[in-house]
């Protein structure tokens, strides 16, 4: 379903007119990627189609020092929409902005133009970005540490009466009325675990498809009296929540990522890519995992990606190649098995595009790849195979990162620094932390 909402300012302008649309939030993300607005009403409209926005950037997270604090948003006119879960006599819309300093300039601090600076690298050699995530979540009847499951299903499960159906179905139904397409949804692993999967879609269009999606799997939730929630490990001793990521290059109109005459089906566009990703994996691994919680789904046991491998179907392996059908050379792709939904996916999506550009520049060689279970593997075994580890904790991702020229060049300096600081802080609050473990384990002996 492709959205059917106007897409230039004038077309806009005309639709607020008729349709009775009286707010319009303008969104943008700060360096965590959490999502930020503020509201005009719609006689406001045409002057911040001209003018732009102001607003105080040293007040958002990881944007600019007090003292250079003037930031201006130009709302996206492709990215218009009407919110279908705010009320209809007088409709909200909404809007993406791209962050711009007083003179003009893109701002590198906005995480939109960071993904910009990537996609225009991959444009420079010829590519477009696709991908397609598959966003996993949880479900809870309230926010409460004590948290209270709404079923114990499992994978593809259909439990009669599940409250949870009816919620995705909400969802589903609300961001395709945004023009947002979803190819399908289940129930995932662990209990009271769900996922929706999107059609694929060039990145930045799809950064901005899982803010919305993540905001309006909330909201549904908040209307029927849950709570969602994209934490990557609420549960201990059960499956954590991924963000897999199907990716692929285009060029020219025809997938770059296929070769009918390989043996896997790959040219050397994509072999050269997933050995990028490979290379660089523990690098980007803070980005795509940037949250202390994030390094207790990443152990073996639970199907989340550890080892840094590929394969052609496994799914133990970090990237996954899925099968080739005959005719479907368009649907040619990799699968990145790491990130979580809690990421700031514009940030994560330049990453690994990064990572997969310095691949095909370098024309890194693809090892081969890993069939079998690498969990049920020994360490010797994994050590003779030169399989690594992502990093284990959020510290370790730390160290390994700021000395990531890949990451940095992709991230820029300005989010890099930002964003190093911001997790290193993140790192001593926890760690200082007395945790229900300790207390448990080492009072009654100590």
């Amino acid at each position: 379903m492709a959205n059917s909402f106007p897409k230039t300012k004038e077309e806009i302008l005309k639709y607020v007119k008729e349709n009775n649309v009286y707010f319009i939030e303008i969104w943008f993300a700060d360096i965590l990627g959490y999502l930020k607005s503020f509201t005009i009403t719609a006689h406001e409209l045409e002057k911040a189609f001209e003018e732009g926005l102001g607003f105080d950037g040293s007040s958002v997270r990881g944007f600019t020092r007090i003292e250079e604090s003037d930031m201006i948003a130009f709302p996206e006119p492709e990215t218009f929409t009407i919110l279908p879960w705010r009320p209809q006599d007088k409709k909200v819309a909404r809007m993406f902005a791209t962050i711009v300093e007083p003179s003009g300039k893109p701002f590198e601090g906005d995480p939109r133009n960071v993904l910009r600076r990537v996609l225009s690298r991959a444009k420079e050699m010829g590519f477009t970005y696709y991908v397609g995530p598959e966003l996993e979540y949880f479900y809870f009847k309230s926010p409460s540490p004590n948290l209270e499951v709404l079923d114990w299903g499992g994978y593809f499960d259909l439990i009669p009466r599940d409250e949870a159906i009816d919620l995705r179905h909400q969802t589903v139904s609300m961001l395709e009325e945004m023009g947002i397409e979803v190819e399908f949804t289940h129930h995932e692993v662990a209990p009271s675990q769900h996922e929706i999967d999107f059609r694929y879609a060039e990145a930045l269009t799809m950064a901005d498809t899982v803010m919305t999606a993540r905001l309006a799997i909330k909201e549904v939730a908040y209307l029927n009296g849950v709570y969602a929630t994209f934490m990557p490990k609420p549960l201990f001793g059960q499956n954590g929540s991924g963000m897999h990521v199907h990716m692929s290059l285009f060029k020219d109109g025809k997938n770059a990522f296929f070769d009918p005459h390989d043996k896997y089906h790959l040219s050397d566009t994509a072999k050269h890519f997933i050995a990028g990703l490979l290379k660089h994996a523990k690098e980007i691994t803070l980005i795509t995992n940037q949250w202390v919680n994030s390094y207790k789904r990443l152990v073996p046991g639970y199907e989340a990606p550890v080892y840094i491998s590929w394969a052609m179907r496994n799914r133990s392996d970090l990237i996954r190649v899925p099968m080739y059908k005959p005719g479907k050379e368009e649907a040619t792709r990799i699968e990145y098995r790491a990130p979580d939904p809690a990421c700031n996916p514009y940030l994560a999506f330049a990453v690994m595009l990064a990572a997969g550009l310095e691949g095909i520049e370098k024309k890194y060689p693809l090892p081969e790849p890993v069939e079998e279970n690498v969990y049920h593997m020994t360490e010797e075994e994994r050590k003779k195979k030169g399989i690594e580890s992502l990093p284990g904790s959020l510290i370790e991702a730390i160290e390994i990162t700021e000395k990531s020229e890949v990451v940095k060049k992709a991230l820029g300096e300005h989010v890099f620094t930002n964003f190093i600081e911001n997790k290193k802080i993140e790192w001593d609050s926890y760690r200082r932390q007395v945790t229900t473990y300790e207390l448990e384990t080492y009072l009654p002996v100590l």
